[in-house]
């Protein structure tokens, strides 16, 4: 498969690549380099970009819905008003990463790397932050409700602002009940958030 001139294929050297808006559905780029590569609202959902290198990438407002990122490197990358729901990114590196405005909502990030990454104003409902690093990071006025995630989680990251409706704080949770939620992760159905429109209903 041809893109723009790039070979699409499990591997393949797309440093630099030029790929802005390009179709690239279900493409399987496992441990692709796409260093530095621009690819800023190009369809990616399905694709299977396990292991990939998107160090500083560009992938400003990309589809990367039901997107595998798992133990991808996206260390600085720009994923501003990305669409990442549902996507899998357990492992990943998004340290400094800019996901400003991105939707975040039924990912998974179960050990994803977050260290001061900007995620004002993003989607995170629904999503599994347990076992993530959020040292650092920024979540001012992003929607956590229904979220995953761990009370020291919340107070190593900036929450300023951040909607904490109905989030989950996995110490409650048993371990027996964490190893099925991950080993059913493949059949996961995303439920629906709605924001609260209630701002007493909105925990700080």
């Amino acid at each position: 498969m041809e893109v723009n001139g790039y070979k699409i294929e499990p591997g393949a050297n797309l440093t630099e690549a030029s790929l802005a808006g390009a179709n690239l559905r279900k493409a399987n780029l496992t441990s692709a380099d796409l260093f530095c590569a621009d690819l800023s609202g190009a369809n990616l959902s399905g694709a299977n970009l396990s292991g990939a290198n998107l160090f500083c990438a560009s992938l400003d407002k990309a589809d990367l819905s039901g997107a595998d990122l798992s133990g991808a490197n996206l260390y600085g990358a720009y994923l501003r008003e990305a669409n990442l729901y549902g996507a899998d990114l357990r492992g990943a590196d998004l340290r400094g990463v800019f996901l400003s405005g991105a939707d975040l909502s039924g990912t998974n990030l179960y050990g994803a790397n977050l260290r001061d990454a900007n995620l004002s104003g993003a989607n995170l409902s629904g999503a599994i932050l347990s076992g993530a690093f959020l040292s650092g990071a920024i979540l001012s006025g992003a929607d956590l409700s229904g979220a995953l995630m761990s009370a020291s989680q919340a107070t190593s990251a900036n929450p300023s602002y951040a909607d904490l409706t109905n989030v989950t704080m996995w110490e409650l949770i048993e371990d027996e009940d964490m190893d099925d939620l991950f080993e059913d992760w493949d059949d996961y159905e995303l439920p629906d958030y709605e924001r609260p429109d209630d701002p007493d209903d909105v925990v700080e």
